[in-house]
């Protein structure tokens, strides 16, 4: 039975002599060799070598018009590394050097005994396989240390590796990023120390020292400190750092900025008084109240309930010239309608029963200011007629009274029903609904704001982190998927009571998908996430459910689609970005978001 060590071995026999060469083979295959090729000639031999992979190679020193040097020398111009040994019936120094100098790795001479041959064929193949092991880890070590390198560089979190003198070993890229302003100095080769001018990390240097000395790792140390403007917290991690065998020489350092993340800049404006929206209809929303808030008319505000109204009057009274004057705000519908007229335009004592005193109603109280009367479309034909008479006239009277008042009141009315529909039904006069629309301004529904939901969702979050005395730091990729997805029939008023409900359930410093209101959850379509600022693939909910990913994960896929493209198309950005199927300006945005370094692939 065949060695297990010989049987997988793959010997070529080149000889002239047929008696010879098969000998040879006789040898080989008895010794447990079970491929053994046997050839007469140096273009047979020429064809195997092209054909097939040998683990050694035996070639008599002539080979009729060859020789046993051609073959060594064709075996080396054809890249084959694998061992070759020659037999010569003559030896000389000349071709014995020569043989040297070209790689073989015996020189044999004849008559070659049994033993001579198989001990050489043992220690070439054993030398060749070990040559072979040691390259195959080399290329798995140089591998891993490539990967580990991009990873090292593309990670968005700053990590510091240093040794046990704290001399910093290496910086990643975030790292640099991040203390470039304030500690310009600090880079790979300077020490930890040029830190200490900053009071707040002096005692990092002291914590190094500990883990080292302990082993034990420290985790998440919350610091304040001021590096680069307002003050920021960091959560710092340090891990002792050793040989491989438990001697400790360094630590590695983590730096994550846990302090609220601003969004990206986004063209246009994010905010505009109290209102919050970066898509193209609040844009246009924007300008026009900055427009209709310089001209002192009456105007209509419509729009679903939710879509935030009172914020866009707000908004329009800051613009005028009325802004230093009350804002006076009455919703219709909250006002029993026998009690609306008196709310409105006040009364006189005695005028109906309750009547106690004289009282000056809503649109006194607005006097130089500006009156918003919500859900209008709710007020009786009484009410109606009065309000008609008095944006015409600028005068009332008030209720059992008989002497006029005039007044200066900018009045702005709101409803989330069709007026239109309201006057063809005969339930709103049509005059007033002209008198009230010289100019109306719609607000969108939430759905209908592309883009403005994870900026609604962050700013309701950082709110709630500060009225709620909680720590958040964001929210999880799934759950902004399924928020992004989510019709919102409440509009933005829902996702404001859904992000307060979040917060308030979430017992960590992130939301999840858990949560979230069921009906989020729970929706009846398939879901796919929208594009977020370091996704490239979407996640679908089924997944996201499951998973709970993490922000950090979801970079680290991102990161490695990219890293992965870009290594198939050889560095050629244009190409890699087709291959992910995204425009190259996209690639480059998501290169620079993900920290991936430009310089890593040469296009």
């Amino acid at each position: 039975m065949p060695h297990s060590e010989t049987a997988s071995k793959s010997i070529l026999v080149v000889d002239d002599e047929t008696s010879l060469r098969n000998t040879f083979r006789i040898f080989l295959e008895r010794a447990g060799y079970e491929t053994v090729l046997a050839v007469g000639s140096f273009e047979e031999a020429v064809a195997a070598i092209s054909s097939r992979i040998f683990d050694l190679i035996v070639t008599d020193i002539v080979l009729g018009s060859h020789s046993g040097i051609d073959l060594l020398k064709k075996v080396r111009d054809l890249g084959i590394a694998c061992p070759v040994v020659i037999v010569t019936g003559y030896p000389h120094v000349d071709t014995a050097s020569e043989a040297v100098r070209l790689g073989a790795f015996d020189y044999i001479p004849k008559p070659v005994e049994k033993e001579t041959l198989l001990k050489a064929a043992r220690l070439a193949i054993t030398q060749y396989r070990l040559e072979q092991g040691k390259q195959e880890a080399e290329q798995t070590r140089e591998r891993y240390r490539y990967l580990l390198e991009v990873i090292f560089k593309s990670v968005s979190d700053s990590i510091i590796s240093v040794d046990k003198d704290h001399n910093i070993l290496k910086m990643n890229l975030a790292a640099t990023r991040f203390f470039q302003k304030t500690h310009p100095d600090l880079q790979e080769g300077s020490t930890l120390g040029d830190m200490c001018p900053n009071r707040d990390l002096c005692q990092i240097t002291d914590n190094i020292t500990k883990v080292m000395k302990t082993g034990i790792e420290m985790k998440d140390h919350r610091v304040e400190c001021i590096l680069d403007g307002p003050c920021k917290l960091l959560s710092i991690c340090i891990s002792p750092l050793d040989d491989g065998g438990g001697t400790p020489i360094g630590a590695v350092l983590v730096f994550r900025d846990m302090s609220w993340k601003m969004q990206p800049h986004i063209p246009g404006r994010v905010q505009f008084h109290k209102m919050i929206g970066a898509s193209a209809v609040m844009q246009n929303i924007y300008m026009m109240i900055e427009n209709i808030g310089k001209v002192d008319t009456s105007l209509l505000i419509t729009g679903a309930s939710g879509t935030g109204k009172e914020l866009a009057v707000h908004a329009l009274h800051q613009e005028s010239k009325r802004s230093e004057q009350p804002l006076v705000m009455i919703d219709c519908t909250a006002i029993p309608e026998n009690l609306l007229e008196s709310e409105l335009f006040g009364h006189k004592k005695g005028s109906f029963t309750g009547a106690d005193e004289n009282r000056g109603g809503r649109i006194l109280q607005a006097e130089g200011g500006t009156l918003f009367l919500d859900e209008i479309g709710n007020i009786s034909m009484a009410v109606q007629l009065r309000l008609l008479r008095f944006l015409q006239e600028k005068t009332f009277y008030p209720v059992g009274s008989d002497k006029e008042i005039q007044v200066d009141v900018r009045v702005i009315a709101a409803t989330n029903v069709s007026l239109r529909e309201k006057v063809t039904e005969g339930s709103f006069r049509e005059d007033l609904y002209f008198r009230l629309r010289i100019i109306d301004i719609h607000l969108p529904l939430l759905r209908e704001r592309e883009g403005d939901i994870v900026l609604l969702a962050n700013h309701f979050l950082h709110h709630f982190t500060e009225k709620l005395g909680k720590k958040f730091t964001g929210i999880s990729d799934p759950a902004l998927a399924l928020l992004c997805q989510y019709k919102w029939p409440g509009n933005v008023r829902e996702l404001e009571h859904v992000i307060e409900r979040a917060c308030i359930l979430s017992q960590g410093t992130t939301i999840f998908t858990e949560n979230l209101p069921s009906e989020i959850v729970h929706q009846s379509h398939k879901i796919r996430s929208q594009p977020l600022p370091f996704m490239i693939e979407d996640s679908r909910t089924d997944s996201a459910l499951a998973n709970h990913s993490s922000l950090t994960e979801q970079k680290q896929r991102a990161t490695e689609q990219i890293v992965e493209a870009l290594r198939k198309a050889g560095g050629n950005k244009a190409k890699a970005a087709r291959m992910l199927k995204i425009d190259r300006s996209t690639l480059y945005r998501k290169m620079r978001e993900l920290h991936i370094d430009m310089d890593l692939f040469a296009s």
